[in-house]
């Protein structure tokens, strides 16, 4: 998986452990603050920025832990569909398939029913995510507990094709199987970690630039991640996906099928301190040539950012009335941070260097928005 947007597009020439210019550990990394689990806590007490290297260990021990606890307890079961010929009637009778077949000069019926299971997709996930991590692991046992655990939950009944994530994206938890959360979120991170590195391999991976779309969007989620996590126990409410309402007095009757919605990335507030931060992720390089110098920053996205801040002013909330802006851009060896006030509101241009130590991604994101590391 590449990065095409300069300064960070892969060059020729790459080396064992990166992908384009950009660690292996720090996309790592990035999946685990864009994650669920890191969310919830499930890293809460280990310090990944020192040792990212180890983090499919950490993740595949937690995932082995929360399914040996599902094992325990049982797994959660679900409803599948099931269409079978039966010498008595279930659920539905398909009198079609009953009639053309003329399955009652045999005595049988065709039945279309529920079935209750635990050949669910999500345990078809949870159990292929432990295939998946159990071959990143460096620590045998580790590895051994994956490797063993899968088994297990096929001999219970878990042994149908996993569901793709795009499936997986529309499982909904009910407060019956709440437990499950945790051994999902686990699952998720670890079947992402399986990334591939453009060194030599069994595997086949894109090119880059071909998933500059999914790094846009890891890159987005894991900014808004580690805020949530690091900022709310200090009083800021983070919002990710925030929709922003255009101050309208009049409209035509059309207006609302092709009037295009405000949707930020990320909105930090603050009201002790009465400070919101308006944060717009980009993935591209932050500055361009111009017309009349070498480098020039995005006037679009200027606009764009200016639309956000100066929209929402005169609504009666005091912190959209003095909000900032915060344009924040990976680049890789280049760092900017700079900031202009316009009409009151500060606007602020700064990167994240994606090359360098872990704890030093973490350390600029905070200084972003002013939060002691």
């Amino acid at each position: 998986m590449g990065l095409i947007a300069p300064p960070i597009s892969a060059e020729s020439g790459f080396a064992p452990g990166f992908v384009g210019r950009i660690p292996v550990r720090n996309l790592w990394l990035l999946m685990l603050y864009a994650s669920d689990l890191f969310r919830t806590g499930g890293t809460a007490h280990v310090a990944v920025e020192e040792s990212p290297d180890e983090l499919p260990d950490l993740v595949a021990e937690i995932l082995a832990h929360a399914v040996e606890a599902r094992l325990h307890r049982h797994l959660s079961q679900g409803y599948r569909s099931r269409e079978e010929w039966l010498s008595r009637v279930r659920g539905r009778i398909d009198l079609l398939t009953t009639e053309r077949r003329q399955l009652l000069d045999r005595g049988l019926v065709a039945c279309r029913f529920a079935e209750l299971t635990i050949d669910t997709p999500r345990n078809r996930f949870v159990r292929a995510a432990l295939e998946s991590v159990a071959r990143l692991v460096k620590k045998p046992a580790v590895a051994h507990r994956c490797r063993s655990l899968a088994p297990a939950m096929w001999s219970r009944g878990v042994a149908g094709q996993p569901p793709t994530r795009a499936q997986m994206s529309a499982d909904r938890f009910g407060r019956h199987d709440a437990d499950d959360q945790f051994m999902v979120a686990a699952a998720k991170l670890a079947y992402d970690l399986a990334l591939p590195t453009e060194s030599a391999g069994g595997n086949v991976l894109a090119m880059p630039g071909r998933e500059e779309a999914w790094v846009r969007r890891l890159f987005e989620r894991a900014v808004g991640g580690l805020y949530a996590v690091v900022l709310s126990p200090l009083g800021w409410h983070v919002r990710c996906g925030a929709t922003l309402q255009w101050q309208i007095s009049s409209k035509t009757e059309g207006i609302d099928d092709i009037l295009p919605a405000m949707r930020t990335d990320v909105v930090l507030d603050h009201g002790g301190s009465g400070r919101r931060i308006v944060i717009d992720t980009k993935f591209t390089s932050i500055v361009t040539a111009g017309w009349y110098r070498e480098q020039s920053l995005r006037s679009g996205y200027i606009y764009q950012m200016y639309a956000y801040l100066r929209s929402q002013v005169g609504c009666g909330d005091a912190l959209a009335d003095s909000a900032s802006g915060l344009l924040l851009h990976p680049a890789v060896g280049t760092m900017v941070d700079e900031t202009v006030v316009i009409q009151g509101h500060p606007l602020r241009f700064a990167t994240v260097d994606l090359a360098a130590k872990p704890a030093e991604i973490r350390a600029q994101l905070l200084k972003c928005v002013e939060v002691p590391c």
